[in-house]
């Protein structure tokens, strides 16, 4: 009677076990429109160092509102503008996590990353917390909204 007690407690915390693992690694994992996502946002940030006005004119919402960690809040035009005449230069981005929360026809990307360049002339060198608002227009995800804050 004991040796069948512990085979079934065995057997119950084995199904535990493989039931926390299924669980764990479900709830990580990205999902094909995910990594579409985070895809494209990493993307971007290589735009935005190569200054490809041309790339990010066909990701960026019309109404976008690009806010920077220093209260600088910048329209569509605005973004492409102080790229094309040089007044913001990113000279590196290295994201250190990124993930996204997918809605009906939006996309929330918040992550973390090491932020360097040139605005207005003065290098910066930051580390940010980010929130990035894509929706769905058009048949394609376009960045609506953009925040950061400085990490310490």
């Amino acid at each position: 009677m004991v040796f069948r007690s512990s085979v079934k407690i065995s057997v119950f915390c084995a199904i535990k076990f493989f039931l926390l693992i299924f669980i764990t690694h479900t709830s990580t994992a990205q999902t094909a429109r995910q990594k579409e996502i985070l895809d494209l946002s990493q993307r971007k940030f290589v735009w935005l160092i190569n200054k490809q006005v041309d790339s990010l004119n066909l990701v960026l919402d019309d109404d976008l509102m690009y806010i920077h960690s220093n209260g600088w809040a910048e329209s569509k035009q605005d973004v492409l503008e102080d790229l094309r005449s040089g007044k913001l230069v990113y000279g590196d981005v290295q994201i250190e996590n990124a993930q996204v929360r997918l809605y009906k026809n939006a996309a929330i990307v918040t992550g973390t990353g090491k932020f360097s360049g040139i605005n207005n002339g003065n290098a910066f060198d930051l580390r940010l917390l980010y929130t990035e608002v894509y929706v769905f227009k058009h048949k394609k995800w376009l960045l609506a909204s953009r925040h950061a804050n400085r990490l310490p």
